[in-house]
């Protein structure tokens, strides 16, 4: 039975040498972007590819559409078969603690209607306290053809555009959840986004408040009662997360699927693309 939410450092050390698995390494530290790959090359579970958040989980910028835009689907296929993952494929993510950017991994191949993707509970730092064997410098990738991927198309219901935002945010049968901190959401504290505040009508879920303090996420009667009190009687399939620009969004997507609330959609461009037209409504908190 495939792994399709979490999977625990003790599973995964059954499973290093499985050729129908491959472990992406997604670490990334936003103020500086290339410190993940230079963790990677010092020390990663072994046989892990790197994924580079912006390189190869993000598309091109254009200034209006998101500091993270999602890449281009064929690109992004090409990316999966270079490194060795097929349709078939076990995979599984992890990055340095809470799962953050490994659950932009999770989100992109469920994307593509691929299910059998899971982010690692706790991260590489975990596997590390508990001493389980790594890796240094590159490893040697077994890619498999990107035709594997040909039937493969993005998923459109579980996302939403900047344009159905726009309409939905004055819809009361819909929620918008803003993933950022509260002090963000609150419009305050911006430093990574032009414009302070929040879209009008939101309400406010901080990622991580559905981990625990090692990285691994609550229980999911907790997770459950979290989200349902911000929530409320909302259909799940009425729900857009977004975040600062799409990334930290998934990880409250993937802690709603973990409790077993299933069918919210992303609103990838966020806020930077929600801010980056100066005509469109803010709201903050005072």
């Amino acid at each position: 039975m495939p792994y399709t939410t979490l999977i625990s450092t003790t599973a995964l050390t059954t499973q290093l040498n499985s050729p129908d698995w491959v472990i992406l390494d997604c670490r990334f530290n936003l103020a500086q972007p290339e410190e993940g790959e230079t963790l990677y090359r010092t020390a990663h579970i072994p046989g892990a590819r790197y994924a580079h958040v912006d390189r190869d989980l993000s598309g091109v910028k254009t200034g209006r559409n998101g500091r993270h835009p999602l890449p281009d689907m064929e690109i992004f296929k090409t990316r999966l078969a270079a490194w060795g993952i097929t349709p078939t494929t076990q995979v599984i993510a992890y990055d340095q603690h809470n799962g953050v950017y490994a659950s932009r991994a999770w989100w992109l191949l469920r994307y593509l209607g691929h299910t059998a993707v899971a982010v690692l509970e706790g991260g590489f730092a975990k596997w590390q306290r508990e001493g389980h064997p790594t890796s240094a410098g590159e490893e040697k990738l077994a890619d498999v053809s990107v035709n594997s991927w040909a039937n493969r198309q993005p998923d459109p219901t579980i996302l939403v555009t900047l344009a159905t935002v726009e309409q939905l945010r004055l819809d009361p049968a819909w929620r918008l959840v803003d993933s950022r901190a509260p002090d963000r959401f609150a419009g305050q504290n911006e430093t990574l986004d032009p414009v302070a505040g929040h879209i009008p009508d939101a309400v406010n879920h901080f990622y991580l408040n559905n981990v625990q303090s090692d990285g691994t996420f609550l229980p999911i009667e907790q997770l459950r009662a979290n989200f349902q009190n911000v929530l409320g009687a909302t259909p799940l399939d009425q729900v857009v997360v977004y975040c600062g620009s799409g990334v930290t969004a998934c990880h409250n997507l993937l802690a709603l699927e973990v409790a077993g609330l299933v069918g919210a959609k992303l609103y990838p461009g966020s806020w930077s693309e929600w801010c980056a037209e100066p005509q469109r409504p803010v709201a903050s908190v005072s």
